[in-house]
């Protein structure tokens, strides 16, 4: 059981990095197989079709990143610490090429041409994401450590879309520290210095 469950496991790994070199389609289970030294039809086995590996790769990462805000809740009691925790997360994944995107942020840009299943995970993600965020920023607001210019439910999906715009510019531009440029602005906005 042990080697099915690391074949597995090295399969959604793959399947992840392909997804952030590529996109969805950018990849085929040939290329797994390739990289991860097994056979198309063990692919397969675990994933009868793309749509479930991707499916399943979706549902895990949802899952890590709820587990990290779990972690970060825990480990940073400020609202403008967690901003800046969630921001320094991202932007050390960018810098050492660790994370350089989001699998989900990435294919949120594919959702005409993923598979409804697919394109219901991502959406999840995006919902956990924006209501963690929500209840970041009317805390920080209640406490008066961070300044709302809007709805704290607005403010989330504009720093949502800032830190994921922040990552297509770096990505873009081939510069790591386009992040941070993008991202500082923001940071100064909401949070304020005392």
């Amino acid at each position: 059981m042990s080697n099915a469950s690391s074949t597995f496991d090295d399969i959604l790994r793959c399947a992840r990095s392909l997804i952030i070199a590529g996109g969805y389609n950018g990849f085929s289970y040939a290329d797994i197989a390739k990289v991860v030294g097994i056979r198309n039809a063990s692919i397969h086995h675990h994933f009868p079709a793309k749509s479930d590996l991707v499916r399943t790769l979706v549902a895990r990462y949802r899952a890590e990143a709820e587990a990290g805000i779990a972690e970060l809740e825990r480990n940073v009691a400020d609202p403008a610490g967690q901003l800046r925790a969630y921001t320094g997360y991202w932007q050390a994944c960018i810098i050492d090429a660790s994370a350089p995107f989001c699998v989900c942020a990435l294919l949120a840009t594919q959702i005409p041409v993923l598979p409804a299943e697919v394109a219901l995970e991502v959406r999840a993600h995006f919902r956990v994401l924006s209501a963690w965020l929500t209840s970041v920023l009317e805390r920080g607001a209640r406490e008066g450590s961070l300044r709302l210019d809007g709805t704290a439910e607005a403010e989330a999906e504009t720093f949502l879309a800032t830190v994921h715009g922040a990552m297509l510019s770096a990505r873009a531009y081939g510069d790591a520290g386009m992040f941070g440029v993008v991202i500082r602005p923001l940071l100064a906005r909401l949070i304020f210095s005392r």
